[in-house]
């Protein structure tokens, strides 16, 4: 900056003036951009943050960047936060509590306009920082009863029963569940409570539940699964898989084993994943729309960030997004 406002012939207050889009000159703010543009001068943000407690940060944190339907919701976030002057800072948490405490420490660092992350399930420590935070936060994907701010999702359970009543009504009786091993992943868990629950709801007998790998579960996990299952449960007749990527692993299984899908085994996912689509049989599944959870969880951050600047009060809310049961081949 003071090589700027020498080469502008100025003082460091007129270059930051300039910066922060204050009342100077048309004839100085030319002066001082030319200076800026000859010397290639990035202003320091973090600085500049600092000084007027205020950043152009908005902190995001998913559960793995390698999920199309997390990047969908960053994509949807991008979209609604960036024509506003607000960049993503972005973190992974691996599914891991203590990774998300651990990254929400170190962003509030940076002083974030708002958070939004994914799910309702934080250490407490973690709740106790964002509360403690003054900014708005958004929980992203699920609903929980008693949000920190603001709740932008579904509930897994209730959409995952919705799934078993859909087989249900296509006349299958011995319904099993492919899902996780790991405790990490609360939407996982929460589909496997909304299976068991409508089980028995529908006096269908014992849940048939086989849980095999750590999140995030992939293609890799849903063959094994379904071997086990069948070797547990041989008469099984359809499966209900934690997700799509899961289902298409368990499709190629039944293929493998000579098993028509879904005259021998029916097979359903979670997600509505590109490959729901593409494989064949093209699979039934839930569709949640990561867009839309992107695109709603930035308009609610836009409107407490509005709500915040003006004075008004904002009240913590559930912002409820829909799910539709797919029908497609596989069941």
């Amino acid at each position: 900056m003071s090589d700027v406002a020498r080469l502008a012939g100025v003082s460091k207050m007129t270059v930051s003036r300039v910066l922060a889009g204050h009342s100077v000159s048309e004839k100085t703010q030319e002066r001082v951009r030319q200076a800026i543009d000859k010397l290639g001068y990035v202003a320091d943000a973090a600085a500049g943050a600092l000084s007027s407690g205020r950043s152009e940060f908005v902190a995001v944190l998913v559960p793995s960047l390698s999920s199309s339907n997390f990047s969908d919701t960053v994509r949807g976030l991008m979209s609604t936060l960036e024509p506003h002057g607000l960049q993503l800072l972005l973190g992974d948490t691996d599914y891991e509590l203590e990774r998300e405490e651990r990254l929400v420490r170190s962003m509030l660092r940076y002083q974030p306009r708002c958070i939004a992350l994914t799910g309702a399930q934080h250490t407490d420590a973690t709740r106790k920082l964002l509360e403690r935070s003054a900014i708005p936060v958004v929980e992203m994907w699920d609903l929980p009863s008693k949000p920190i701010d603001t709740a932008v999702g579904f509930s897994n359970v209730r959409a995952a029963r919705a799934m078993v009543r859909h087989l249900a009504e296509r006349g299958y009786q011995r319904i099993g569940f492919l899902g996780g091993a790991s405790a990490l992943d609360s939407r996982g868990l929460d589909r496997l409570k909304g299976y068991r629950a409508e089980i028995k709801a529908l006096n269908m007998g014992e849940p048939r539940v086989i849980r095999l790998g750590e999140s995030p579960i992939t293609m890799s996990h849903g063959a094994p699964a379904m071997a086990a299952m069948l070797e547990k449960y041989p008469d099984t007749d359809a499966v209900m898989c934690v997700s799509d990527m899961s289902a298409f692993g368990a499709i190629m299984e039944c293929h493998r084993r000579g098993l028509s899908v879904p005259d021998d085994m029916a097979v359903a996912g979670f997600g509505n994943f590109e490959v729901a689509e593409c494989c064949h049989p093209s699979i039934t599944t839930v569709s949640v729309d990561p867009f839309g959870i992107g695109l709603r969880t930035g308009e609610a951050l836009l409107a407490a960030l509005e709500a915040r600047d003006t004075g008004a009060e904002i009240a913590s809310q559930s912002i409820p997004i829909e799910y539709t049961i797919i029908a497609r081949g596989s069941a």
